[in-house]
């Protein structure tokens, strides 16, 4: 089933989507490895959790580019379940963030 795109949602699934999908990795990366850089135990949680929160975004962002890419029903089910997984991960993600920069600013005052 191949059918005429048009220009925008072309440069939306190759260029759009693959940038977000890999900023979004490589922050992922970059607060795990400060996870595994710092020593302070609550310092730790507040970078895992901004880990979390750029976990789901790639796998939000993951699963729609992926159905973009092929558009079958199989990648549909799929992209489907990427998203939820990629939603729950994002907003767990942001409320621990929430709860754990407050925790760091009592902690500093």
């Amino acid at each position: 089933m191949s059918r005429v795109k048009s220009n925008l949602q072309e440069s939306i699934t190759l260029i759009i989507f693959p940038t977000i999908i890999l900023i979004a990795f490589l922050f992922y990366i970059y607060y795990k490895v400060m996870l595994v850089k710092s020593r302070d135990p609550l310092q730790q949680a507040y970078m895992n959790s901004k880990a979390k929160t750029f976990l789901g975004i790639f796998v939000f962002f993951f699963g729609i580019n992926q159905y973009l890419y092929y558009e079958t029903r199989l990648s549909l089910f799929i992209g489907i379940v990427f998203l939820v997984l990629g939603a729950l991960q994002f907003r767990l993600g942001v409320k621990s963030t929430r709860h754990y920069r407050s925790e760091y600013s009592k902690h500093r005052a």
